[in-house]
């Protein structure tokens, strides 16, 4: 079983940024795929982005890349998502989910994710 829980969301302005993190339990964290989502409000959740197991392998939603960085750092058990020149449009609840598989390549499915954080509200002003 693996725990996570997010932490880092807030108010900003557009054009500013935020690192959020998502903390994990267990000692299998370094073995597993990590993935950011979100949803907006009314809106079903979307992939951000993911990162595999080592952090040599990342992928992101092709509507994000290059605002948004995704890593990882297994020793504190921690994945990361760096979010630069924000727009009210990011505004979401964020959430991490984990693949309980080992070893496995990041993925934009949300149905290969077994574990799921409570989220993470980022608000973004115009």
């Amino acid at each position: 079983q693996v725990q996570l829980v997010e932490s880092g969301g807030g108010l900003v302005q557009a054009g500013g940024s935020l690192r959020l993190s998502c903390a994990a339990s267990g000692r299998t964290f370094s073995s597993l795929a990590m993935g950011w989502f979100r949803q907006a409000p009314g809106k079903e959740r979307e992939f951000v982005a993911a990162i595999n197991w080592s952090g040599g392998s990342t992928f992101y939603a092709d509507s994000l890349k290059g605002r948004f960085t995704i890593s990882r750092e297994n020793a504190k058990n921690t994945v990361y998502l760096q979010m630069n020149s924000l727009k009210p449009e990011d505004t979401a609840v964020y959430y991490c989910a984990a693949d309980r598989k080992y070893y496995m390549d990041p993925t934009a499915a949300d149905y290969e994710y077994d574990y799921w954080g409570q989220g993470t509200q980022v608000t973004v002003s115009s």
